[in-house]
């Protein structure tokens, strides 16, 4: 009897030490099954919320470096600015993917002369470890009591205060002028669902175009 506990609890242990071990490779897998197929090349649906097309772009009231900021000009490119608001990098597995491609785009951006910046409800730590994780080069804002949410009109409102997730934003992106224009912005309704970063890239080069050259004629 003695000798099958012993046996026993070996292999309760061994089976408790995979599970540690294999916990990060199962939990990417789950999140590669649950996010086939969310990458999308159009805003196809009649969603929309966020600013007018043509209105001003209003801000932000978020941290990043330690520090209160209410400007994204620092992170604007000579053409103009792509704004990704998104759910959460901590936990959200279509946003971490969506991010995830976007930054390994970053450089395409740059190129193209059009900023990025990204902003989440997730507390600053929680943004600086999965930037670590996965080497994102991109600007993460931590929003501030939901007030950049609440004043580009993008807070969901399934989420009240108190609740752990009250401050999600619906994701989306906004394309910005360098005059703080916002030219563009893309709101899927489904959560589940993303622009590709291809398509941001595409979208954002034609708009800024568009935008400069209305500036010329005026």
């Amino acid at each position: 009897m003695k000798k099958f506990l012993l046996i026993a609890g070996v292999a309760l242990v061994l089976v408790a030490a995979t599970v540690f071990v294999m916990r990060e490779p199962l939990k990417e897998a789950a999140y590669d099954k649950a996010t086939e197929g969310m990458f999308t090349e159009a805003d196809g649906d009649a969603f929309d919320v966020g600013p007018a097309l043509g209105s001003r772009f209003p801000g932000v009231n978020a941290f990043y470096e330690g520090e209160q900021i209410g400007l994204i000009e620092p992170f604007a490119g000579p053409r103009g600015t792509v704004f990704m608001a998104s759910r959460s990098f901590d936990w959200c597995p279509y946003c971490m993917k969506q991010m995830i491609q976007l930054n390994e785009a970053a450089a395409q951006f740059q190129a193209a002369g059009i900023g990025l910046v990204a902003i989440t409800y997730d507390a600053p730590e929680l943004l600086d470890a999965f930037g670590e994780q996965h080497d994102i080069t991109i600007p993460m804002l931590s929003d501030i009591d939901a007030l950049t949410f609440k004043t580009l009109g993008i807070l969901n409102p399934k989420y009240a205060e108190g609740d752990d997730r009250y401050g999600l934003p619906h994701p989306g992106t906004l394309i910005i002028a360098p005059d703080g224009t916002v030219v563009g912005k893309l709101f899927l309704e489904s959560y589940r669902q993303r622009v590709s970063a291809e398509a941001v890239l595409a979208l954002a080069d034609e708009l800024l175009t568009a935008a400069s050259s209305e500036q010329v004629v005026d």
